[in-house]
């Protein structure tokens, strides 16, 4: 669905990503983990047209699609719930879910509403209140919730239990499960090493803005460099 070319990103002078090479399939889980710096947000926002790469190609589904805007971006199919969860605090939950279906007809909105508060019923609960008084957790079904407003083929998720209690994080990774069954193909990025790669069919390891590792999340679970550097153990 997804391949990632020989990808090199700059910021200014400073060589963020370094030659990135990644594929994603129809239907799987991909994460990507790696230190603070290490390029995996890059990754998600060069995808998401928010970045754009010097050199290398981003095809999904057979077009390449570097060089086209945000908004073309997720008219291609693919969305993405930002790091820091990014919600719009001074609109109620359910204007912030409007706000992830430009895309889409009205007629589609309603019902991919009601999906939502499927996956995430307090959000059905709360869907007057503003999303700024909601809680770090609710704030992250939020985000998570607006991007899937778009019926998206891909979503990329960009470190969803930053800041979050243990107990929440399963939530959220029991849900991220759900909606990859129900179809959507997921590419994540994760500092929580350990639930990333027992969520995921395959990851990626990244260093310095290269791919220092890649496997079946079971292997790279096991991996004695994977276990010393990302794991504690």
């Amino acid at each position: 669905m997804l391949k990632l070319k020989n990808i090199h990103t700059f910021y200014g002078p400073v060589e963020a990503l370094k030659g990135v090479d990644i594929e994603v399939e129809r239907g799987e889980i991909v994460c990507l983990i790696g230190n603070n710096g290490a390029g995996k947000s890059t990754i998600l926002m060069a995808i998401s047209g928010i970045v754009s790469p010097r050199s290398g190609d981003i095809i999904f589904e057979n077009e390449n699609i570097k060089g086209i805007p945000p908004h073309g971006i997720v008219g291609k199919g693919i969305s993405q719930a930002p790091e820091g969860r990014r919600i719009f605090p001074k609109l109620t939950v359910g204007e912030n879910l409007e706000m992830g279906a430009y895309t889409v007809g009205v007629r589609q909105r309603a019902g991919r509403i009601e999906k939502v508060f499927e996956l995430f019923p307090v959000l059905k609960e709360r869907h007057k209140q503003m999303g700024g008084t909601l809680s770090g957790g609710e704030q992250q079904m939020l985000a998570i919730g607006r991007a899937l407003m778009s019926g998206p083929k891909l979503l990329l998720l960009d470190e969803p239990s930053l800041g979050l209690a243990p107990i929440i994080v399963s939530r959220i990774f029991k849900t991220v499960r759900e909606i990859n069954k129900e179809g959507v193909t997921i590419l994540l990025v994760e500092q929580n090493a350990r639930a990333a790669l027992k969520l995921s069919h395959r990851g990626y390891v990244l260093e310095n803005g290269g791919i220092a590792l890649q496997g079946m999340g079971e292997d790279l679970l096991h991996n004695e460099q994977v276990r010393r550097a990302y794991l504690g153990e």
